[in-house]
C-alpha cells in the first residue's frame, strides 16, 4: 500500500428477476429482511423494489474485494431463491418496464421522485461504483481532475446495458444515456481547489439546488462524507472476474497518478467536452469502437488504449502486488463485455430478449469459484 492509501470499497446494484417469466420483481424488502443476519449492512434497498445494492468493507487490497464481491454474490442468489428468484448483474433489463416497477417506501426515494418526477421512476438501471481511499482532500481533487480522462475507458470495458424495453438500443451503454436525464451528472468540470469544489456545493446548497452533497452524482467525485474518490461511471459488468479486474485498475490508476503528483507531474488536463466526445464513443459503441488520444490528436481503436492504459499502470500495480489483477484486464478484450455478449445473444435469438435473461442468469454466477473460469459463450 502506497503511504496506506489506495484502499478500495466497491458498491454492485443487482436485479431481482423470476427465472420463468425472466421480469423484474418487486422483492428487496424480503430479502434484506431475510439477509440482515449474514450481510447485515451491506445490503441495501434502492428506488426500486425490484433493485438491490451490496457493498463491500473497507478492503486493503483487490483480494478482500474479490472476497466480499463473491461471498454476497452467492448470498444474495441463495435469499433470493428463497422466493423463487435470482439476481442479475446488468445495467438495465432487457425488457422489464419502469412504468410498472414499485418504487421502495422510505423518505428520500419519495423525495426524489416528487423532485424529480419521471426521469426519477425511469431510473430503472443499475451500476457499479469503486471507492478509492485518498486521505488528503488536495490529492483527492487533483486525481479526481486527472482521473476524467480515462472514464471513457472505464465505461467501454463494463458495458452491460444494450437493451430497453425488448430493443436492443444500438448502444453499448444504454444506462448512461438514461441517467443523463438526472440532474448533476456526467463528466465534472475541474477543480483548481477543495476549496473551490466546496464553495460549489455550498452555493447550491444555499440555493435550494440540493439539500447534500450527495445529491452531486458526477461519473466521479471526491465523495462529501468518506475519505475517498468515487469513480461512477461504470455500467455494472456481469462477470465477476471481469468486476475485479476492473476494480483493480481502477485502483492501479489512482495510485500512478498520485506517484505522478509525488513528483510534481500531472496528467495534461483536456476540456471535459473532449472527454464527453469519448465518452459517447464508449457509449455508443464500447470495445468495438475508436476513441480520441487526445494528446496525439487521432482516433485509435479502443482495445489499442485499453492496453496502453494497462502499460501505463504497471508500475503502480506493482507496487499494489496487483500486476495479475490488472493484466486480467486484458481477458475482457478477448471475452467480450456483458454487453457485446447480450448483443450476440439476442441476435442469435432472432431478437429474444428472454434469452438475454437466460444468459445473464448463467453469466452472473459464472466464475465465482474460479478466477480464471472464461466467460460464458453467448446463449
Amino acid at each position: 500500500m502506497i503511504d496506506g492509501q489506495f484502499t478500495l470499497g466497491v458498491e454492485e446494484e443487482y436485479q431481482i428477476v423470476h427465472p420463468e417469466s425472466r421480469e423484474l420483481r418487486s422483492y428487496v424488502s424480503r430479502l434484506i429482511e431475510d439477509g440482515h443476519s449474514v450481510l447485515t449492512e451491506r445490503v441495501r434497498p434502492e428506488m426500486h423494489q425490484s433493485m438491490v445494492e451490496v457493498g463491500t468493507s473497507i478492503c486493503k487490497n483487490v483480494g478482500e474485494v474479490r472476497g466480499e464481491l463473491v461471498f454476497m454474490r452467492k448470498e444474495l442468489q441463495k435469499l433470493a431463491a428463497k422466493g423463487g428468484l435470482c439476481v442479475v448483474a446488468a445495467s438495465t433489463h432487457p425488457f422489464s418496464d419502469w412504468k410498472v416497477q414499485d418504487i421502495t417506501d422510505r423518505d428520500r426515494y419519495h423525495g426524489l421522485v416528487e423532485e424529480l418526477q419521471d426521469v426519477a421512476r425511469a431510473n430503472l438501471i443499475f451500476g457499479l461504483h469503486v471507492h478509492v481511499g485518498i486521505k488528503d482532500k488536495e490529492d483527492a481533487v487533483a486525481l479526481a481532475n486527472q482521473v476524467r480522462y480515462f472514464l471513457p475507458h472505464l465505461l467501454a470495458l463494463t458495458t452491460s446495458s444494450p437493451l430497453w424495453l425488448g430493443r436492443n438500443t444500438g448502444l453499448a451503454s444504454t444506462r448512461s444515456e438514461i441517467f443523463k436525464r438526472f440532474p448533476r451528472t456526467g463528466i465534472p468540470d475541474e477543480f483548481p481547489t477543495y476549496s473551490s469544489f466546496t464553495d460549489f456545493v455550498n452555493t447550491l446548497v444555499r440555493t435550494n439546488c440540493i439539500d447534500n452533497a450527495k445529491k452531486i452524482w458526477w461519473d466521479v467525485r471526491v465523495h462529501p462524507v468518506f475519505e475517498t474518490v468515487e469513480i461512477r461511471v461504470c455500467d455494472m459488468p456481469t462477470n465477476i472476474n471481469h468486476t475485479v479486474a476492473v476494480v483493480a485498475l481502477v485502483q492501479a490508476l489512482m495510485a500512478k497518478l498520485y506517484l505522478l503528483r509525488r513528483q510534481n507531474v500531472c496528467w495534461r488536463p483536456y476540456s471535459r467536452m473532449l472527454i464527453e466526445e469519448n465518452k459517447w464513443r464508449a457509449v455508443r459503441y464500447g470495445l468495438t469502437g475508436k476513441m480520441i488520444d487526445l494528446g496525439k490528436q487521432i482516433e485509435v481503436p479502443v482495445p489499442e488504449l485499453i492496453s496502453e492504459l494497462v502499460e501505463f499502470v504497471d508500475d503502480a500495480a506493482k507496487i499494489l502486488g496487483t500486476q495479475d489483477e490488472v493484466r486480467k484486464v486484458e481477458r475482457i478484450l478477448r471475452e467480450g463485455t456483458s454487453s457485446q455478449r447480450q448483443v450476440e445473444t439476442y441476435r442469435r435469438s432472432n431478437g429474444d430478449p428472454k434469452a438475454v435473461v437466460d444468459w445473464l442468469i448463467r453469466e452472473t454466477m459464472n466464475g465465482l469459484d474460479d478466477p480464471d473460469q472464461p466467460s460464458l459463450p453467448p446463449g
